[in-house]
């Protein structure tokens, strides 16, 4: 092991630990803001920032090309079941889907990018993104929108670590690799009345009873059964007494999907049974959605230099064939530049790394951040 390796692994380890410890939920990460815009003033960095947290940093280089590499900072609101040193010290907050390891992973890259251009050396702009808020509120719409005198981006790139895969591995598809994700909501009102006369009342439970029955029934039978597609309800709730008949009742679900063609046949279906509910039982129902994150759609004319790259870093890819159904905002990049988002295994059953994202006990190696920035370092020297 060289001298060089052992200290870029003392580099993210030590970055990476500090942000597990110290976690912080989507649009407060200030903490995390601060201790990033200190390693970029370490390695000697200028910066600015676009909303109130996350951070971005720009290094000249030797084309006209400018070149995006994106980190997402924000935790998850889940409570840290791991026994470790730097385990999270925030009640309920929690590093759970290796936001951490991603910005430990940019700042490597950061460093080795300076260097370069302390050298002359540096092939490309490089631009990098040091994002908030990715687990809601669409943090990287909210960064775009609030970025005046953005850069004219030739592509921008991302990684996010996959616990489902082996270290080593790296999953990539052209076109759709996730899902859109849509929230649904059904709001019934009727009219309450005590159980001796419920014939008097307008039961908004009888209402939403049917109203999931038929929601249940969209995948089945007005989609194509090829396609993946979820539609799940997740709460449902009626009644104020036992003894009267329900007034108020509500069911709120997601919806995941990678065709808009597909998103739009449920909305579609959505809104009959909105008004079919409302003609049979009388009750009001009101449906509205809270939209999420388009599906992230990699450009197929990057595919060559993100193959050419993955082996670069020495890492095996591996072609998806059909996309995943997770929700990720990378989507919105999509808008301003070509894009490419992949998938990096940190699976390690040997060390015990094997729980998934979003989970109390996940966990990865340091090593994979490595992987990442010579990752990031091929598609800057491939472009």
């Amino acid at each position: 092991m060289s001298s060089e390796y052992t200290e870029e692994l003392k580099f993210v380890t030590e970055h990476r630990r500090y942000l597990h410890q110290h976690p912080e939920l989507s649009l407060k990460e200030y903490k995390t803001t601060e201790y990033i815009i200190s390693v970029l003033e370490e390695i000697g960095l200028s910066h600015y920032q676009v909303l109130d947290t996350g951070v971005i940093a720009e290094l000249e280089g030797n084309s006209g090309q400018t070149l995006g590499f994106r980190a997402d900072i924000d935790a998850l609101p889940v409570h840290e079941q791991n026994e470790i040193e730097y385990k999270s010290s925030v009640d309920n907050v929690m590093h759970a889907c290796g936001h951490d390891g991603h910005t430990a992973a940019l700042l490597l890259f950061v460093k080795r990018a300076k260097a370069l251009a302390d050298k002359g050396m540096l092939k490309h702009n490089c631009v990098f993104i040091f994002q908030p808020s990715e687990e809601a509120n669409a943090g990287a719409n909210l960064m775009i929108k609030a970025w005046e005198n953005r850069p004219d981006f030739a592509a921008i790139f991302g990684v996010h670590l996959m616990p489902d895969e082996d270290e080593g591995l790296v999953l990539y598809r052209d076109d759709e690799l996730t899902a859109s994700a849509t929230e649904f909501h059904f709001t019934v009102k009727g009219a309450s009345a005590h159980v001796a006369q419920k014939h008097q009342g307008i039961s908004t439970l009888e209402t939403i009873v049917k109203i999931a029955g038929e929601v249940g029934n969209i995948q089945q039978f007005h989609l194509d059964g090829l396609n993946r597609n979820i539609i799940h309800m997740g709460k449902i709730s009626s009644g104020e007494a036992v003894n009267t008949v329900p007034a108020n009742a509500r069911l709120s679900g997601t919806i995941r999907t990678y065709e808009a063609s597909d998103l739009a046949v449920i909305k579609s279906q959505m809104t009959k049974i909105k008004e079919a509910a409302e003609l049979l039982y009388g009750a009001s129902v009101e449906l509205h959605y809270t939209e999420g994150y388009p599906a992230v759609k990699n450009d197929a004319g990057l595919n060559q230099l993100v193959e050419t790259s993955i082996s670069a870093a020495g890492l095996r890819g591996i072609e998806k064939d059909k996309p995943y159904l997770f929700g990720e905002d990378f989507s919105f990049y999509s808008n301003i530049a070509k894009t490419y988002f992949v998938f990096a295994g940190s699976r390690n059953l040997e060390k015990g790394y094997a729980s998934s994202l979003h989970t109390d006990t996940f966990n990865f190696d340091e090593r994979v951040l490595i992987k990442v920035a010579d990752y990031y370092e091929a598609l800057l020297n491939n472009y």
